[in-house]
């Protein structure tokens, strides 16, 4: 018997489908070969196939802020503005703590914390809260606002600071990103600074809109078009112009092939203009192409789409876990994967790793082993909806 819900079942597929791709990139830091100390996107020792395996995982962070601001005002659209509010600020302080806390151990197995990397849960955490002021806006200037940042957050880029002074700890936290050390020597990564994330949120937030209970559905496909195509064919305007939208400009290369993956090799750290365009545009006809779909394979996705923060946070647990028993069947040494901030600067792991069939094998195993607790928590979710908590879940 099918469950019960007033959610939207297409915004919970498309976060279902970044979530499972997700788990391929993370699968790859934990598994592909030479992953702790190299970049796949490195066009001078990448492939074409390893360069669109980290392709094709940018969609997953920009379509889960994006859809974290949709949810939000979902959530608000029965509540009052002080409601959402006291929500937004709330789950925000409580997903920081969870990065710092619990992401961290998870992602590297170190009980000293001695390193501390703020990344999309974090980044997710911080826009909440600042959101949580920013929805008492109207709506034209909220909107104005999500623009502007998107589209004008490269200006910024040429801003470049050092050192550990407040000053430039909070741009790091804003714009830049960086990392720094404290008193202790523990050593704290800030690879998601927050701007153009908000901006992410509040055009997420406002987007939410279009799935307003009376909302028209024939104009609200019309508006995915309109808005998905536009957002690519920015992205080839800007990237083409190559003036302006990516910290790294693309360069012709010796081969055609190479050339194709310049362009295409957009900054995440920030998230550059060009890099938000390219994502949330096809995610943007993903949602259109999907509104009316419903089979078994929507089914599958959706179990995810519905239980992002518990999937997130227990694939990270079983792809770490996963590597320390390839480590012990292969004879290594299981210590090696617990991360420390000196593992990644000694050499132990300079020769682990699989090749990357291994890796959409391990991939493919995890999904299939996740389904079933994923699926277990949505049905308990839908089936206990007075439970306050479960919100923050």
């Amino acid at each position: 018997m099918p469950l019960k819900t007033n959610r939207i079942e297409s915004i919970d597929i498309l976060r279902g489908v970044v979530m499972v791709i997700m788990a391929l990139d993370h699968v790859r830091d934990y598994f592909h070969y030479g992953s702790f100390f190299s970049n796949p996107t490195n066009l001078e020792t990448t492939t074409p196939f390893l360069f669109f395996t980290r392709f094709i995982t940018h969609y997953c962070a920009p379509v889960f802020v994006f859809l974290a601001g949709t949810s939000a005002f979902l959530y608000g659209s029965k509540k009052t503005k002080p409601e959402l509010f006291k929500f937004l600020f709330t789950r925000g302080i409580w997903l920081v703590f969870l990065e710092i806390a619990v992401n961290n151990l998870i992602w590297w197995f170190d009980i000293n914390y001695g390193f501390v990397v703020l990344q999309v849960i974090w980044a997710i955490g911080l826009s909440m809260v600042i959101l949580s002021f920013l929805i008492f806006l109207p709506k034209q200037i909220l909107i104005a606002i999500g623009f502007i940042i998107i589209l004008g957050h490269n200006l910024l880029d040429t801003i470049l600071l050092k050192g550990e002074s407040i000053g430039a700890i909070l741009w790091y936290i804003l714009h830049q990103g960086s990392q720094i050390t404290t008193d202790s020597n523990r050593l704290i990564g800030i690879y998601y600074p927050i701007l153009p994330w908000v901006g992410v949120i509040i055009l997420g937030y406002s987007f939410g809109h279009f799935y307003a209970k009376n909302f028209n559905a024939s104009i609200r496909k019309k508006w995915l078009l309109i808005l998905g195509f536009a957002a690519i064919a920015l992205f080839f305007i800007v990237r083409g112009s190559n003036v302006y939208g990516d910290l790294v400009p693309w360069t012709i290369q010796d081969t055609s092939t190479k050339t194709i993956l310049s362009f295409f090799n957009v900054s995440k750290y920030p998230p550059s203009l060009s890099y938000l365009l390219i994502t949330l545009g096809p995610a943007l006809l993903f949602l259109y192409g999907i509104e009316t779909v419903k089979n078994k394979f929507t089914d599958f996705f959706l179990v995810f789409g519905r239980v992002p923060l518990f999937y997130y946070f227990l694939h990270i647990f079983v792809i770490h876990v996963l590597a320390i028993i390839g480590i012990l069947i292969f004879g290594g040494n299981w210590q090696d994967m617990i991360l420390t901030a000196e593992a990644f600067q000694n050499a132990n792991l300079i020769n682990y790793g699989y090749s990357l069939m291994v890796v959409y094998m391990v991939w493919a195993g995890v999904i299939i082993l996740l389904y079933f607790p994923s699926k277990k928590y949505m049905v308990y979710k839908a089936t206990n909806k007075d439970k306050w908590w479960l919100s923050y879940l």
